[in-house]
């Protein structure tokens, strides 16, 4: 119980990191200044990237670190997941990676050059496989999957009773087919054995096609 009580409490060193990495946004977060030459930055401002990029990269290892041996207790039952997520959420995991991917996107947006020039991108999406797996682990994942695609107005047992009626219907590509249409301009992705077309939103998104 005392443990319990303690671990709601944010500790000062969590906090003080937490004040840090805004401190780090703020700055490069742009301001109202008009008449800035494109793509040129000032020497402060590439120094504070880097800096960034820095304490991404650490706190990128930390989380790193944590997440397989969080996930490998967390697949013995449904109790220890519910356990591990407790502690991982109140965790640099839980706690500041949350903030800094709304923070990189949000800049990402303002600033898309700078961002790259920076290069924390790259190190963020280093995690999203060990990310996966946890997630992977949570109870009712489908369900919320399911919840996730669905729109507005539109429920989410919708796609559950869609896929049951057009099985018959799936088309199946094989990997030559999504090579041949890639090479002719096409932009088709796999995911977890599954077809996409972001070939339109190849054109909207601001992180270039290498990461896409």
């Amino acid at each position: 119980m005392d443990h319990e009580h303690c671990s709601k409490e944010r500790s000062a060193s969590l906090d003080l990191l937490l004040r840090f990495q805004r401190l780090l946004v703020s700055k490069l977060y742009p301001g109202d200044c008009v008449g800035q030459v494109p793509n040129t930055y000032s020497p402060d401002l590439l120094g504070i990237g880097s800096l960034l990029k820095k304490y991404t990269a650490l706190l990128c290892t930390h989380i790193g670190d944590i997440l397989p041996v969080a996930t490998s207790i967390a697949s013995t039952s449904h109790r220890h997941f519910a356990e591990v997520s407790y502690v991982v959420d109140g965790d640099l995991t839980g706690i500041l990676l949350p903030e800094l991917v709304v923070s990189v996107v949000l800049l990402l947006s303002k600033n898309a050059g700078l961002m790259q020039e920076a290069g924390a991108i790259p190190l963020l999406a280093g995690l999203l496989e060990h990310l996966d797996r946890f997630d992977h682990l949570a109870p009712g994942k489908e369900r919320d999957d399911n919840e996730d695609l669905a729109w507005p107005g539109i429920m989410g047992s919708f796609f559950t009773a869609q896929s049951c009626r057009n099985n018959e219907e799936v088309t199946l590509i094989r990997k030559a087919d999504l090579e041949n249409h890639n090479k002719d301009g096409g932009f088709w992705t796999v995911i977890d054995g599954k077809v996409y077309d972001i070939k339109d939103f190849q054109t909207q998104s601001l992180t270039g096609s290498s990461i896409l």
